[in-house]
């Protein structure tokens, strides 16, 4: 049969359908397209930035303090050492309060292991400072500013300025 044979109908039918065949592959394409191409990265501005000094005023040590506790071996005596302070007068009772006061048991004599002695493992606690960094006040254009720094900077300290647009999408 000739082109012209058809009927109308059935012309306008196959058009209709070419078309919609034609319409699918289309939006196929198109859609797989999207999938396949990633967005694109927003717009990024180029950043500006420059090193300037800024004027130290203070520097001051920041520390750490450590609590250890270690065992230790204390000897003493078994019968407590008399006490010759009623002897003493003047000159030699003040020296004897003061070495009181810095000893810890003034009382009790300590004696070597072998001695004969009472023998017994006593805790001391120890403090230990360590420095951690240091809290940095500094003036750059007129404006105060503290940071905590791993070193001391000394008189001047370098610092990054950096100046970017801020870009908003309800600027017209």
């Amino acid at each position: 049969m000739s082109r012209s044979t058809l009927p109308t109908a059935v012309r306008t039918a196959r058009l209709l359908l070419a078309a919609a065949c034609a319409l699918c592959v289309a939006a196929g394409a198109q859609e797989a397209q999207e999938d396949a191409l990633p967005a694109p990265p927003p717009a990024r501005q180029p950043e500006n930035v420059r090193v300037e000094f800024a004027q130290v005023l203070r520097a001051e040590p920041v520390y750490q303090t450590l609590r250890a506790t270690s065992m230790v071996e204390r000897c003493e005596a078994s019968t407590p050492v008399e006490d010759p302070d009623e002897a003493k007068t003047g000159l030699a009772r003040v020296i004897g309060a003061v070495k009181g006061a810095l000893t810890p048991d003034p009382k009790v004599e300590e004696v070597a292991p072998s001695a004969g002695g009472q023998c017994r493992m006593v805790p001391v606690e120890r403090e230990f400072r360590r420095p951690i960094g240091y809290d940095v006040d500094y003036v750059h254009r007129g404006v105060k500013y503290r940071s905590r720094l791993p070193t001391d900077p000394g008189n001047r300290l370098r610092v990054r300025v950096s100046v970017t647009p801020v870009v908003s999408d309800e600027t017209p």
